[in-house]
């Protein structure tokens, strides 16, 4: 069972900027030239929410909305790292560029990510068309932190052509990929034992193309039965979700993977950019909503919220009129 994770915390501007702001625009240039300590650094200011975000963000608006953002979650054990690692090396020997966002679980000590899954991506490893970074999940609990977004435009801002989103793979609670990413994928393995079941509640819904991973190991073809069985009684028949079998560490199905990605890609593409950020965007907006009313639901202390639980419970007030009480403060 996944342990509970603690509260996010509403996302606050981080200290005075470390870049000049005066060079926002060189700034940009240089990063968009591929010089990989711009990138950096661009993509720094913007996860620390920096007083040069706001900046960035606006010089990067004209550059925005080329890049294709696939998103990769599923529980843990199913080699997520070690097959987004196969990916970049496919999409790099067809000369695509490929930023790579890795979520990591938080530190509960630093809240920084703890980088465990990183190694696997060797890939990556002096690559000039690949630029990873690591990004703590900060205890938010559908995987993702808002800073993940920024971070997307500022690699679909450097020029890359595709934007690999990996979740930290908690299970079912991982679903803000879906208002993230243009493509979902959802993968899973054999031997996991009930992760099937659990993920029928949350992940299966969101799947644009499911993976049995580790598929040369014993189980993989029940796992990929159980996956179309469940797949069966999603609402739309239209959504026709391919389930395919790879086995990362030797590259079987990964070359079908990537075709994949890239025929939704293309249905994608049809779509207009803007409308896929606003979808971004409004999943930002969602979350810090979020994020406000629990942080006033603290600030307001136990006394008084057990005073509007008291309500509740005796019938003089419904839940509904004791959050509006609530969000009124």
């Amino acid at each position: 069972m996944t342990k509970p994770m603690p509260p996010s915390k509403p996302e606050t501007p981080a200290p005075p900027a470390r870049i000049d702001l005066a060079n926002v625009s060189e700034l940009i240039a240089r990063m968009r030239g591929g010089e990989r300590r711009a990138i950096s650094a661009v993509i720094t200011e913007l996860e620390r929410l920096s007083a040069a975000a706001p900046a960035l963000l606006q010089a990067l608006q004209p550059h925005l909305g080329h890049a294709l953002v696939a998103g990769f979650t599923g529980p843990p054990g199913a080699g997520k790292s070690t097959l987004v690692n196969a990916v970049i090396e496919n999409l790099r020997k067809q000369g695509r560029t490929v930023g790579v966002i890795a979520v990591d679980p938080s530190s509960p000590i630093s809240g920084g990510a703890i980088l465990g899954d990183r190694i696997r991506m060797t890939a990556a490893l002096d690559d000039d068309g690949v630029f990873v970074r690591s990004l703590a999940s900060r205890g938010y609990l559908g995987g993702l932190s808002p800073a993940a977004v920024r971070i997307i435009d500022a690699m679909d801002g450097a020029g890359f052509d595709i934007v690999l989103l990996e979740t930290v793979g908690t299970g079912q609670n991982e679903i803000d990929v879906a208002e993230v990413a243009d493509i979902r994928v959802v993968i899973s393995a054999p031997g996991l034992g009930d992760d099937i079941q659990a993920m029928k509640s949350g992940l299966l819904e969101i799947a644009d193309i499911m993976v049995v991973n580790k598929g040369d190991r014993p189980g993989a073809e029940q796992t990929m039965q159980q996956l179309l069985g469940a797949l069966s009684i999603r609402a739309t028949i239209s959504d026709k979700v391919p389930v395919l079998k790879t086995s990362a560490l030797n590259g079987d199905g990964i070359a079908e993977l990537v075709k994949a990605l890239d025929d939704i890609g293309r249905r994608v593409s049809q779509e207009p950019a803007v409308s896929r950020r606003r979808r971004r965007a409004r999943y930002l907006i969602a979350r810090a909503a979020s994020d406000l009313v629990a942080a006033r639901i603290k600030s307001g202390g136990k006394s008084s919220l057990d005073t509007l639980a008291d309500g509740v419970l005796s019938g003089t007030m419904t839940p509904d009129q004791a959050a509006k009480k609530v969000l009124e403060g």
